[in-house]
Protein backbone atom coordinates (compact mmCIF):
# COMPACT_ATOMS: atom_id res chain seq x y z
CA UNK A 1 0.00 0.00 0.00
CA UNK A 2 1.71 3.38 -1.01
CA UNK A 3 1.04 6.79 1.08
CA UNK A 4 -2.28 7.74 -1.43
CA UNK A 5 -3.69 4.69 -0.47
CA UNK A 6 -3.05 4.84 2.62
CA UNK A 7 -4.35 8.25 3.37
CA UNK A 8 -7.58 7.83 0.97
CA UNK A 9 -8.19 5.03 3.99
CA UNK A 10 -7.26 7.03 6.76
CA UNK A 11 -9.89 9.32 4.92
CA UNK A 12 -12.63 6.74 4.50
CA UNK A 13 -11.86 5.84 8.07
CA UNK A 14 -12.74 9.27 9.48
CA UNK A 15 -15.28 9.33 7.10
CA UNK A 16 -17.10 6.23 8.23
CA UNK A 17 -16.20 7.51 12.75
CA UNK A 18 -17.95 10.28 11.71
CA UNK A 19 -21.49 8.73 9.95
CA UNK A 20 -21.32 6.46 12.25
CA UNK A 21 -21.24 9.35 15.36
CA UNK A 22 -23.55 11.00 13.62
CA UNK A 23 -26.45 8.06 13.54
CA UNK A 24 -25.63 7.32 17.61
CA UNK A 25 -26.47 11.13 18.21
CA UNK A 26 -29.36 10.64 16.32
CA UNK A 27 -30.53 7.52 17.34
CA UNK A 28 -29.81 8.59 21.26
CA UNK A 29 -32.20 11.78 20.22
CA UNK A 30 -35.08 9.48 19.44
CA UNK A 31 -34.82 7.12 22.73
CA UNK A 32 -34.38 10.71 24.39
CA UNK A 33 -37.90 11.71 22.85
CA UNK A 34 -39.55 8.55 23.72
CA UNK A 35 -38.00 9.07 27.37
CA UNK A 36 -36.28 5.95 27.16
CA UNK A 37 -32.69 7.41 28.17
CA UNK A 38 -32.47 4.62 31.54
CA UNK A 39 -32.36 1.87 28.91
CA UNK A 40 -29.68 -0.27 28.18
CA UNK A 41 -29.30 0.30 24.89
CA UNK A 42 -29.52 4.02 25.34
CA UNK A 43 -26.36 3.20 27.71
CA UNK A 44 -24.80 1.33 25.07
CA UNK A 45 -25.23 4.50 22.32
CA UNK A 46 -24.04 6.58 25.05
CA UNK A 47 -20.69 4.79 25.51
CA UNK A 48 -20.05 4.33 21.98
CA UNK A 49 -20.69 8.08 21.14
CA UNK A 50 -18.03 8.56 23.54
CA UNK A 51 -15.52 6.22 22.08
CA UNK A 52 -16.60 7.88 18.38
CA UNK A 53 -15.58 11.55 19.90
CA UNK A 54 -12.59 10.43 20.99
CA UNK A 55 -11.95 8.84 17.60
CA UNK A 56 -13.28 12.34 15.85
CA UNK A 57 -10.83 14.36 18.43
CA UNK A 58 -8.04 12.37 17.45
CA UNK A 59 -8.42 12.25 13.75
CA UNK A 60 -9.14 16.38 13.98
CA UNK A 61 -6.24 16.63 15.60
CA UNK A 62 -4.48 14.97 13.24
CA UNK A 63 -6.11 16.86 10.08
CA UNK A 64 -7.94 14.33 8.77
Amino acid sequence: MDDTERLAAYDAFAADARAELARTDERMGELRAAGKVKTATYRQLFAARLTLKEIDRRLAEHGL
